[in-house]
């Protein structure tokens, strides 16, 4: 019968084929919960920790068209783009969030970060967790996946997109292009100036779908305990 991993990842495949044939995603057999976590360098201030309100999974070639026009605005490589899409990835898409501040739980927004310009982050990370869907009497486990976007990064991508057109619906994305990140530019007009910020109005997060049951040890509390502390 051969040794349970052998017959997990067996069976693991033999739902990826069926899925291909139905034109779904393995991701859509998962419940996921993702938080973001946006670090300061100002190490003495607390990170500013976000439970994402949904995940949503969808295929990557579902936005080939916003992917490419990253690259037109030399947010990233055509190349890697290509790569990218080429891959059997599954992208979790979530717009909507609440805050981890304990006077404020419970209240779900619509994402609305500022991003730039300001100094005072050092970088966003994201951690999954993911169960099986139906075993709700399982927790979540964390997957061996990292999400980190350094602010030094985004800032680069974000300088190129000051003088565009486009308002909305602009993406960054890190250099391993894990996380993509949707963000709105808006005029702003002061007594002496005219200026320009960035908001951050949604999260994708990208994953080989080969990784979705790479599981790490440890629960939601436990991980999460050290950033809320």
């Amino acid at each position: 019968m051969g040794d349970p991993h052998t017959r997990r990842s067996a069976a693991v495949n033999r739902l990826r084929s069926q899925l291909r044939k139905k034109r779904e995603s393995l991701a859509d057999q998962f419940d996921f919960k993702m938080f973001m976590i946006f670090h300061f360098k100002d190490k003495k201030k607390k990170p500013a920790v976000f439970e994402m309100a949904e995940v949503v999974p969808v295929m990557t070639n579902n936005y080939e068209e916003s992917i490419l026009r990253g690259v037109k605005e030399e947010g990233y490589s055509y190349e890697s783009s290509i790569e990218l899409l080429e891959k059997d990835v599954v992208q979790l898409h979530s717009p909507r969030w609440q805050s981890m501040r304990k006077d404020v739980l419970g209240c779900t927004t619509e994402m609305d970060f500022f991003l730039w310009p300001r100094n005072d982050l050092q970088s966003i990370q994201c951690l999954l967790f993911s169960r099986w869907k139906g075993e709700n009497d399982l927790a979540f486990k964390p997957l061996k996946v990292d999400f980190i976007f350094e602010c030094i990064e985004y800032e680069k991508q974000l300088l190129r997109l000051v003088s565009g057109k486009e308002k909305t619906g602009l993406i960054i994305s890190n250099p391993s292009q894990s996380m993509f990140l949707f963000v709105d530019r808006y005029p702003v007009e002061t007594q002496k100036n005219k200026a320009i910020v960035f908001k951050l109005s949604s999260a994708c997060l990208y994953l080989p779908q080969d990784q979705l049951t790479h599981w790490g040890p440890g629960a939601v509390g436990e991980i999460m305990e050290p950033y809320l502390s």
